[in-house]
């Protein structure tokens, strides 16, 4: 019996995706829910899972293809088995042999895969060959296949007169990107309003109760948690910067989804903290390193990145001093943060040394006015410049 692999549906604002790459060939084995492809949509990759088990028997969308919810992408059949190679038949007499100094799933790994054990050094004793020894030997020449693939399915290069171009497509995912930062532009009335944080007091507890935090929460206690937590109090006495505009009607909502902007190798995404004002700063730690981790894999969830009344982007980790961050629609402003750098300041009549962050917000003049916008940063600096008082709810 024969099982079709359809595109999975999709959300209503992903109109389409992309076939990134298929992870299993026709005539392998499958099982039930093992993943079979990558969909790359203009948000995240997604992967795709057998919807039962037995043997690829046909690719009907190749890498690249464009495909919608519910396209016939695959069939798998469930009668089937996947036939033994030739090497594999082989491996048992390798074995038998002993003229392999290894055992004998190493020697069934090496003769599936066609290697010749005078060209592998054993790391083991007496020279034993090792399967860490396989994986050694078989890492270069995946590195060295792995670009000449890529160039010459995605780039295009052209010499001119000694003088080299690449052409290589946009993705899905910087392709829309570039498209909501442009609508961002073109349709709201973006401003930006700039100050600066005293972060002594924010370094001074972090470097006091590090070690304690980690052990008693397994993550180290960072920067982002505070602002978050300083962000979402702000939110919560400056509500037009946390409310939208939606059919000339404006949407002031009670709750605090907070978008951290964090980068992977396809580009910017912001992962949602749904919540905020409901969370500490070590369940904040832990969801941003947990987006962090699977937005450098490609594994976030659609719903992960849906939604969001507020974002906040640093800068700063890449050493940025200043910045105009631009917003998200349909959200109203979005908080800059940047790189830390001590300073003299003068404090009391006198010249100190400070460690000082930049602050940037970006925010919709059409719904928030000048004024609530510096409030609202200024706020934000407060709670920043006393953590007493963020933690006290003052």
């Amino acid at each position: 019996m024969t099982i079709e692999i359809r595109v999975p549906q999709l959300p209503e604002s992903v109109a389409d995706a992309s076939i990134a790459a298929w992870v299993v060939k026709v005539g392998d084995q499958v099982e039930e829910d093992q993943n079979l492809l990558e969909l790359e949509t203009d948000k995240v990759v997604l992967e795709v899972p057998a919807p039962a088990a037995g043997v690829l028997l046909e690719i009907k969308a190749e890498e690249g293809a464009t495909v919608l919810a519910g396209d016939l992408i695959g069939v798998i059949d469930e009668t089937a088995s996947a036939a033994p190679s030739a090497p594999v038949q082989e491996a048992p007499k390798a074995a038998a042999s002993g003229d392999v100094n290894a055992s004998p799933s190493v020697r069934k790994t090496m003769a599936e895969k066609d290697i010749d054990a005078a060209t592998v050094s054993g790391s083991g004793k007496n020279g034993r060959i090792l399967k860490e020894d396989l994986e050694k030997k078989a890492a270069p020449a995946a590195a060295a296949k792995a670009p000449a693939k890529k160039a010459a399915k995605e780039e295009t290069t052209v010499d001119l007169d000694g003088r080299e171009e690449r052409r290589v497509p946009m993705t899905r995912l910087r392709a829309k990107i570039a498209e909501r930062l442009i609508d961002a532009q073109q349709t709201a009335a973006i401003l930006t309003t700039f100050n600066e944080v005293d972060l002594s007091k924010v370094i001074r507890l972090r470097k006091k109760y590090q070690e304690r935090f980690v052990k008693a929460h397994d993550v180290k206690l960072g920067f982002m948690s505070f602002f978050v937590k300083a962000a979402t109090e702000a939110l919560k006495r400056y509500p037009e910067i946390n409310a939208r505009i939606e059919d000339g009607d404006i949407i002031y909502q009670g709750y605090y989804d907070i978008g951290v902007a964090v980068s992977s190798d396809r580009g910017l995404v912001v992962p949602i903290l749904r919540n905020t004002d409901t969370m500490g700063n070590a369940d904040i730690e832990k969801a941003i390193a947990d987006y962090a981790g699977r937005a450098r894999s490609g594994h976030l969830e659609l719903d992960e990145l849906m939604g969001g009344t507020f974002s906040i982007t640093n800068g700063g980790i890449f050493g940025s001093m200043l910045s105009t961050p631009i917003i998200n629609p349909p959200q109203s402003a979005i908080l800059g943060m940047h790189n830390i750098q001590e300073r003299a300041m003068v404090v009391d009549g006198e010249i100190v040394v400070r460690p000082m962050m930049y602050l940037a917000l970006s925010y919709d003049h059409r719904l928030v006015d000048g004024k609530a916008a510096v409030s609202f940063l200024v706020k934000i600096k407060e709670l920043l410049e006393d953590p007493a008082i963020l933690f006290l709810e003052l």
